[in-house]
């Protein structure tokens, strides 16, 4: 194995891999990242506009004088939106399962880095849909106690032990993504049992 696989956790409750590409030696899975925050961050920017374009000219014109001035932090406000909707949408990750080389290789990205994960096959023990314990955005924001909820999860597990997390949210669309994995790898789909009883 190659990479840390806890650096492919998610804070989320889910993640949400489309299939992008699949072939008789290769299955591709891709998420786009947060596409809802970060569009709303955007159309926010870009209303912000309205406003902050008319101040820059006003400080370019008179400097931080008058009215214009003491309203400086709009176009910072508009700067900082700008740049949280293009780290958003510059998120990726993907998941390349190559029957041809005997590996699966995890990626992610950002605007500021690429993290890469790869683990061969054999050393591949289980694949398990199983559930994981993830916290509320209330908790992890800090206004409210700790609370977790269980959701979800499909997980490989490395003969070292490791646990490496391949996608999260709904039990439908992850059976059918975990039958796919499997007849990959050849190996069976361990359900937990809690989910056994779900429909």
């Amino acid at each position: 194995m190659e990479g840390n696989p806890a650096q492919f956790e998610a804070i989320g409750n889910r993640l949400g891999f489309r299939v992008a590409e699949e072939t008789d030696n290769k299955l591709s899975l891709v998420w786009q990242g947060p596409r809802f925050p970060a569009f709303l961050c955007l159309g926010i920017a870009l209303l912000l506009l309205f406003v902050s374009v008319p101040i820059l000219y006003a400080i370019h014109l008179n400097g931080f004088v008058g009215a214009a001035g003491s309203l400086w932090y709009f176009p910072l406000m508009n700067l900082i939106l700008f740049g949280i909707a293009f780290y958003l949408l510059s998120q990726k990750r993907t998941i390349i399962i190559d029957n041809a080389a005997q590996q699966i290789t995890l990626k992610k990205r950002s605007l500021f880095q690429t993290t890469l994960l790869s683990v061969a096959y054999l050393e591949i023990k289980i694949l398990k849909l199983g559930v994981d314990q993830v916290y509320s955005g209330f908790a992890v924001a800090g206004s409210s106690s700790a609370q977790a909820f269980p959701v979800p999860s499909l997980r490989l597990f490395a003969q070292g032990g490791e646990s490496i997390l391949l996608d999260r949210g709904s039990l439908r669309r992850l059976k059918e993504l975990g039958r796919r994995v499997s007849t990959r790898l050849n190996k069976p789909l361990e359900v937990d049992p809690v989910l056994r009883a779900q429909p």
